[in-house]
C-alpha cells in the first residue's frame, strides 16, 4: 500500500466522525502472549477473544492436532499463514489437502481440520457459535451488546451452494487496492503484506467506523494502536486516548465511532490482519478489492 495516498481515502466512510449522544465503547486488547490458552490438548494450545458478532483462535499447534465442529450453524474461516504448514479439511461430503499461506472458507455443518505440521493456525467464527463464546477469553466484556453495532445478519449464501473454498495469499500487490481481501457468508478478512521496519510516523492512516468493529489480528512483530473517542454530551462518557503496544499474537477490537490507526513499530517483520463481521458494504463496492466477490454476491439492499 502506498504511504503518501491510502486507497481508503476514496471511500464515503472516510469522513468526520458522526455525533452521538449515546456512550462509546472500550476497546479491547487481548495479548495472548500474556495469558494461559482457553484450551490446551497433547498437541494444541488455543487462545481464543471475541468482538459483538465474531471470535478469533489462534493454535499453537503440533503435526497431528484435529479440530472438530459438530453441527457448525455457519461458515468459518481457517488461516494458515506459514508456507510451511498444512492441513486435510473435511466438510461437505469432500476433503481437501490444503496447503500453507492459504485463507478457506469451511462451510456450515461437521468438520474436521487435522493439522500436518508444527505450527500456527487462526480460526475465526461469529458468535452464533454459542459453545466457543463461553469459552473466549474476554466474554465478560460482551453481556450486554455494545453501543452503534446493528445486529448480526450473514450475507448471502454463495453461488454454487456451500463447500470448501480455499485461495493462496500469495497474491501480488495491486496499485490501488487496500490489502489482499476476501468474503464470505460472516466475515470480511484482509492480510496485509509483510511490513518490514517502523511505520513512518509521519504517514499514518486515522479513520473511524460508525457501525461496526474492527479487530485487528498482530500474527508478527509489535503495533501500536492508536485511539481517540468523539465526547458526547455528558462529559462522564468521555474517554482519554489509548496509545497501546501489542506483539504477537494479540487481537485488538476496535469499537464504532473511534478514530484510529495502527503503525507497525518492530525493527523487522510486523504481521497484520484486519477482520470484519459480517463483511463490510464499502470495502465490497471497491472494484477489484474483494478478491472473491465473484462466489459472494453482496445482499441485494447493499447493491450498488
Amino acid at each position: 500500500m502506498s504511504e503518501t495516498i491510502d486507497p481508503r481515502s476514496r471511500l464515503s466512510t472516510s469522513g468526520a466522525v458522526s455525533s452521538s449522544s449515546e456512550a462509546f465503547s472500550a476497546a479491547v486488547y487481548a495479548r495472548f502472549y500474556d495469558m494461559p490458552p482457553q484450551e490446551e490438548t497433547d498437541k494444541s494450545k488455543t487462545w481464543m477473544a471475541r468482538g459483538q458478532n465474531f471470535i478469533v483462535t489462534f493454535s499453537d499447534v503440533k503435526a497431528g492436532a484435529m479440530f472438530e465442529r459438530k453441527g457448525q450453524t455457519d461458515e468459518y474461516i481457517l488461516i494458515l499463514p506459514d508456507e510451511d504448514m498444512s492441513a486435510s479439511v473435511t466438510a461437505g461430503g469432500e476433503t481437501q489437502e490444503i496447503g500453507g499461506f492459504t485463507i478457506t472458507i469451511v462451510p456450515p455443518g461437521d468438520s474436521t481440520i487435522t493439522v500436518k505440521g508444527d505450527g500456527n493456525i487462526i480460526r475465526l467464527f461469529s458468535t452464533q457459535s454459542g459453545d466457543l463464546v463461553e469459552k473466549t477469553a474476554n466474554e465478560k466484556d460482551y453481556r450486554e451488546h455494545h453501543p452503534h453495532i446493528p445486529p448480526f445478519e450473514p450475507w448471502p449464501a454463495p453461488k454454487g451452494g456451500y463447500k470448501i473454498r480455499s485461495y493462496s495469499l500469495d497474491v501480488p500487490e495491486e496499485e490501488g487496492r487496500f490489502g489482499k481481501i476476501w468474503r464470505c457468508t460472516t466475515f470480511m478478512v484482509n492480510v496485509f503484506p509483510p511490513q518490514h521496519g517502523p511505520r513512518d510516523p509521519s504517514k499514518l492512516s486515522p479513520h473511524h467506523h460508525d457501525d461496526f468493529e474492527q479487530c485487528s489480528l498482530v500474527i508478527g512483530g509489535v503495533y501500536e494502536h492508536h485511539l481517540r473517542w468523539p465526547w458526547t454530551a455528558n462529559i462522564a462518557d468521555w474517554r482519554d486516548d489509548d496509545h497501546e503496544r501489542c506483539g504477537a499474537p494479540s487481537v485488538t477490537v476496535i469499537p464504532p465511532k473511534a478514530i484510529h490507526t495502527s503503525a507497525a513499530v518492530d525493527p523487522g517483520v510486523n504481521l497484520l490482519i484486519d477482520i470484519f463481521s459480517p463483511p463490510r458494504e464499502d470495502f465490497s463496492k471497491m472494484d477489484g478489492w474483494v478478491l472473491n466477490a465473484d462466489e459472494y454476491p453482496m445482499p441485494e439492499t447493499k447493491e450498488e
